[in-house]
This record gives C-alpha cells, sequence and structure tokens, in this order.
C-alpha cells in the first residue's frame, strides 16, 4: 500500500475492536493479577470471578482473530513515526509482542479451562482446585500475562509520548472522524 492511499485513521471497526479490547483486558489484568489471587479458593464468589474471567477470556480471544483478519484485510493508516529509527522499530515489536502474548494467553487460558474442567467446576459437578499450577498451561498464563501488563504499560506510555511530548495526535488515529 502506498503511503498516498493510506487512511488518516484506522477504519471505525479497528476503533471499536481496539478500545473494547482495551477495557477487557485492563479488566483481566487487573482480577486475574491483583483481584482474584487474593480470594480464598473456598469463597462462594471464586467460582463466579473465575467464570467470568473464563468468559471474558473467550471473548477477547474472538474479538482478537476478527481484529487479525481485518488488519491483513483493511486498509490502515502507514506506520506512526517516533522521530527516531529505533522507536520505529521498538514499536513493530512492541505491537507484534502484544498480538502474540494476546494468542498466548488465549491458548493457555483455553487450556487451562479443558485441563482444569472447569465447565463441572461451574456446573457445581466439581470441586475448585486448591491449586491451578497443577495444570500445566497455568504457568504459561502466569508469565504471558505478567509480560502483557508490562507491554501494555510500555504501550500507553508510547502513547502518551506521542500525544503530550512529539505532540503529533496520534491517538486522533484510533478514534472516530473523518479522514
Amino acid at each position: 500500500m502506498s503511503k498516498e492511499s493510506a487512511p488518516a485513521r484506522y477504519h471505525p471497526v479497528h476503533v471499536i475492536l481496539h478500545w473494547l479490547m482495551a477495557l477487557l483486558i485492563l479488566m483481566m489484568l487487573g482480577i486475574g493479577k491483583f483481584v482474584m489471587p487474593g480470594v480464598s479458593p473456598d469463597d462462594p464468589q471464586k467460582v463466579f470471578m473465575l467464570q467470568i474471567h473464563a468468559y471474558t477470556g473467550m471473548a477477547i480471544g474472538v474479538l482478537l482473530a476478527i481484529r487479525l483478519v481485518l488488519r491483513f484485510t483493511t486498509n490502515r493508516p502507514a506506520p506512526a513515526d517516533a522521530g527516531n529509527a529505533f522507536l520505529n522499530f521498538l514499536s513493530k515489536v512492541v505491537h507484534f509482542l502484544l498480538y502474540l502474548l494476546l494468542i498466548g494467553m488465549a491458548v493457555s487460558g483455553f487450556g487451562l479451562f479443558q485441563m482444569a474442567n472447569l465447565p463441572a467446576i461451574f456446573g457445581g459437578q466439581a470441586p475448585y482446585p486448591q491449586d491451578f499450577f497443577q495444570y500445566l498451561p497455568r504457568m504459561g498464563h502466569g508469565l504471558s500475562s505478567s509480560l502483557l501488563l508490562a507491554l501494555v504499560v510500555l504501550h500507553i506510555g508510547a502513547a502518551m509520548y506521542h500525544q503530550f511530548i512529539r505532540r503529533d495526535n496520534l491517538l486522533s488515529r484510533m478514534w472516530f472522524g473523518k479522514e
């Protein structure tokens, strides 16, 4: 795609998916890393929290698949310029890793869902496991969530750098408006 044909903004569907996923991912990271670990497995709310976490994770996985298809099938703006070749390279790496880690989170989360037999737990036909680390995908899910959290912070920091230091109005590309 030539730079002349590149739109100034992302397609509105991209914008909706980006911000919806951002909201859900931040919510999931907060609940999964900071709230759920502090709730006793014996607390009846724990199963409900896990159920919300699992089904929201599945929704993020579906949204991610849609977003990846659209990423390669729709026109998008030219890559942002940070004014530095290394930062431009880092931007590509961070975006790639965000997608890769989200895929990893979805795969490991689904693996946990299956191995821990969460549908039976949610239906009250099986006890809540005392330790999810007995399931191999749990380690990958936890590691990926920590890396994802770090990349999300870096991504937000980069957006703020563009918006408030470079003042290039980069955020407008991922919002609604006219070309």
